[in-house]
């Protein structure tokens, strides 16, 4: 079975929101909306590094804000993200910058399944840009995320220690796509 570039159930563009008390927005978006809770990865630390959840038929990813990424609480810099799934990443991020955008992190394949790249339009707002290539489990997620997540602190005031083998939080403009994801395309995706 070939894997779908744009997960079933998504509508090419998912909002990505970064926020402080992520666990009690998710609490919160369960009782005043009805959302219905499709994931979640927990942080080491007790933040989240990225949920989904559902709203009628629309997904939500979410995520405590890492301190050096480009999501943070809406009282700093940007608290939403917007993440596109598209059928050739490579293609429409190259487009993207053709046309004005900003890298934030570079098209990589990542440990969640999808290949993925962050951008900063010229307005200021950030785009999570991804193409499927594996349908994974939670399971399968967070046992590749494993190594990567050890040493990450969403959600505090301590530094965060660099990845050599993946994006991540912390300097030189790479980020962890989980969302901490100081890039968080994650974006990442549980089935």
């Amino acid at each position: 079975m070939s894997v779908k570039p744009i997960p079933e159930g998504y509508h090419s563009i998912t909002p990505y929101l970064g926020i402080q008390k992520a666990a009690q927005a998710i609490d919160f978006y369960k009782k005043a909306f009805g959302a219905i809770e499709v994931m979640r990865l927990a942080m080491p630390d007790g933040s989240i590094g990225h949920a989904e959840l559902r709203i009628g038929d629309c997904p939500i990813m979410l995520g405590t804000p890492c301190d050096q990424g480009p999501l943070s609480n809406p009282d700093n810099s940007p608290s939403v993200g917007l993440h596109l799934y598209v059928t050739d990443v490579d293609k429409s991020y190259k487009q993207a910058i053709e046309a004005g955008a900003t890298v934030i992190s570079e098209v990589k394949d990542q440990f969640y399944g999808d290949r993925s790249g962050t951008l900063k339009d010229p307005y200021g707002h950030l785009w999570f840009l991804a193409t499927r290539k594996e349908d994974l489990t939670q399971e399968q997620i967070e046992q590749r995320s494993q190594p990567a997540t050890a040493a990450m602190t969403c959600g505090s005031n301590r530094r965060l220690q660099p990845f050599a083998s993946i994006d991540h939080c912390g300097n030189n403009k790479k980020h962890l796509l989980l969302h901490c994801r100081s890039g968080f395309s994650v974006i990442i995706r549980l089935i």
